[in-house]
């Protein structure tokens, strides 16, 4: 079995799509009017983004979506990509443990931690 999609519900589906498309590299497969759009992140997963209207969708604290990076520098890239665009960025973090482990938590149109 493999996961094939997530959906996540948001108020305002264009900034989200273009949240995705411009910061994490999804393109836009499927564009369902002003209701949903499916995204394809090139590696054989989709995101559904579904418009909530004007109800905040509710997620439960510490709910978040990760993304595997090949080296740090990219982390570090991304990062700095985020900042200059003035996205709400915490601090660039990792753990002792593993030194590859490194991460930033951001939060994108509609306030979901990645």
């Amino acid at each position: 079995m493999k996961l094939n999609h997530l959906n996540l519900c948001v108020n305002d589906l264009a900034e989200a799509q273009h949240f995705f498309e411009h910061f994490l590299g999804f393109q836009t497969k499927v564009q369902k009017s002003d209701v949903s759009t499916v995204m394809d992140d090139g590696e054989g997963f989709l995101l559904v983004l579904t418009s909530m209207g004007e109800e905040p969708p509710k997620y439960p604290n510490g709910f978040h979506v990760g993304f595997y990076v090949e080296t740090s520098e990219k982390v570090d890239e991304m990062y700095e990509q985020l900042k200059a665009a003035k996205v709400s960025v915490g601090n660039r973090q990792s753990s002792e443990s593993d030194p590859w482990w490194v991460y930033v938590l951001f939060s994108c149109a509609e306030r979901h931690y990645v």
